[in-house]
């Protein structure tokens, strides 16, 4: 692509963009938006973990209970309105949506063994190794995680090889060793010390945030857009602050509601000794600085027009739900 040339240029000349003469991307009540995407993304995942026969059916079997028939699916619907937005293709974000699901639900099945948060209780079920035994629950998280990564480089994913590469290497850079996984190690060697602010905020940046940034990028990563992009910088800084308002939000939940409403254990932060934001700021200040990058996260679509509203709306979402 030459060099010089404006963004509403580049953005023409991306390959994955909608047609000229298709109808506009409009923004819908966030309610009946979270739930039609909820159920597309529920029957692709169904559909790319479907039951086998044979002594590995059980593993399929496991990777069902984690994967399916629980949560809000906020990072696929991340990856489908950021792809709606720039008009890249249903169903691979459809597939994608799906991906970051299957990375999302490894990391929760192996965050509740008992070496490490040990919980039994996800969504309101039994936790994965709970129902299944622990060994099975590793193995289900292990082979979910691997099936994310599988069902982005896979060319039925209907786009081209690099774009699908550049998905895959922006989701391993947010799960791993300097994301996700990173995070979780700060998490872990931070439990009986007293982590200060900016080390709180860095930890729960790699935890918690560096998978939703991914997800708000990842339409704009399908739709073909540079690095560069406006568009595409706007809906990561947008990523990133909406990780940090989830987190703070979460940390809050877990020092106010119950177990039953949460469908998971509360005050777990309290109970292992580690520092939070609630600990750091106290309830008050941490629903504000919530609010304050809820706030930020709505001013990063600036470059976006109305047609952003349905993210807007779900920024001040991340800070008002109550599970």
């Amino acid at each position: 692509m030459a060099h010089g040339t404006s963004p509403s240029e580049r953005q023409a000349a991306a390959p994955h963009h909608a047609p000229a003469g298709a109808e506009a991307w409009r923004p819908r009540p966030l309610k009946e938006a979270l739930v039609a995407s909820c159920g597309a993304i529920e029957e692709t995942i169904s559909t790319l973990l479907t039951p086998v026969q044979g002594e590995e059916a059980v593993l399929i079997e496991a990777m069902r209970y984690a994967a399916l028939g629980g949560g809000k699916r906020l990072r696929g619907f991340l990856v489908l309105e950021g792809a709606g937005l720039l008009g890249a293709p249903r169903q691979s974000a459809l597939r994608a949506a799906a991906s970051v699901e299957f990375l999302h639900a490894y990391s929760l099945v192996h965050d509740d063994l008992p070496a490490m948060d040990d919980d039994d209780l996800r969504r309101g079920q039994p936790s994965t190794h709970k129902k299944f035994g622990e060994a099975m629950a590793i193995l289900a998280g292990d082979a979910l995680q691997t099936e994310a990564f599988s069902v982005i480089l896979d060319p039925a994913m209907d786009l081209p090889a690099d774009v699908r590469a550049a998905l895959a290497l922006a989701l391993a850079q947010a799960s791993g060793a300097a994301g996700m996984v990173g995070g979780q190690v700060i998490d872990i060697e931070g439990e009986g010390k007293a982590l200060s602010l900016p080390q709180v905020t860095r930890l729960h940046a790699l935890k918690t945030g560096a998978l939703i940034r991914y997800a708000a990028e990842a339409g704009a990563i399908l739709a073909g857009l540079p690095e560069n992009d406006p568009k595409r910088a706007a809906l990561r800084a947008y990523g990133a602050d909406m990780g940090t308002a989830f987190q703070i939000a979460d940390d809050v939940l877990d020092s106010t509601a119950s177990t039953e409403v949460l469908g998971k254990t509360a005050g777990k932060d309290e109970n292992a000794d580690k520092s939070n934001y609630v600990a750091l700021l106290g309830i008050e200040g941490a629903a504000s600085a919530a609010r304050d990058y809820s706030d930020r996260a709505k001013k990063a679509l600036a470059v976006f027009g109305p047609e952003a509203d349905t993210l807007r709306t779900l920024a001040d979402y991340f800070v008002e739900r109550r599970n």
